[in-house]
């Protein structure tokens, strides 16, 4: 385990909180990012973690939602022929609650390839994406957190010039936290702290 330091981090003007390690910086500093996003980026390594607030998808079942959204996501990326789905299951979210129950969100994991920005299939690096739902339905609201690791890194992508080309560093060589523990430390600790966001929001 990586003695990386961890701290609560305040989304959404502090309505929501989540943990992540302190490395991670917002993206909003550097480039535009959507009102319903909030996007965190380590530039040394090429990680991201994104929060999404998206309207409640109705018509997608509780049980294939996470895997839904990660085909969507691939979808979007160009990049729906190439994904590997590695995995689905749930985590149990200790700080949020309906009632007596803990919220649960469904989870996906899967590998893809995607360029950066504007970039082309020419430039397109091999990532592992981990994708969790969690269904606010008294809000209807789906947050959708996604954690980015790169890795194969494209000697023709953006990330190149930032991050070594090839196959990326692990993360406890980095002495860093791996990708799939801050995606559980991220999922585990979402919470919400004022619902009054969600009646505005879309």
């Amino acid at each position: 385990m990586s003695g990386e330091r961890c701290a609560g981090r305040p989304l959404f003007g502090g309505a929501i909180s989540s943990t992540f390690p302190v490395r991670f910086q917002d993206a909003s500093n550097i480039r535009q990012v959507p009102d319903h996003q909030e996007v965190f980026v380590d530039p040394a390594r090429d990680e991201s973690l994104i929060f999404e607030l998206l309207d409640l998808k109705g018509e997608v079942e509780d049980g294939g939602s996470a895997l839904w959204f990660l085909r969507d996501i691939a979808n979007e990326q160009d990049a729906g022929d190439n994904l590997v789905v590695e995995h689905s299951g749930t985590i149990e979210l200790g700080g949020l609650r309906f009632g007596d129950a803990p919220a649960v969100a469904g989870t996906a994991v899967g590998q893809l390839a995607i360029s950066k920005g504007r970039q082309g299939r020419e430039a397109q690096n091999i990532v592992r994406l981990y994708l969790a739902n969690i269904r606010l339905k008294n809000a209807a609201t789906d947050v959708v957190i996604t954690a980015y690791e790169p890795l194969l890194i494209n000697p023709l992508s953006e990330s190149a010039s930032a991050v070594a080309a090839g196959p990326a560093v692990p993360a406890e060589q980095a002495g860093c936290l791996a990708m799939s523990e801050i995606f559980k430390l991220a999922v585990m600790n979402f919470n919400v702290h004022d619902w009054n966001l969600f009646n505005g929001s879309s």
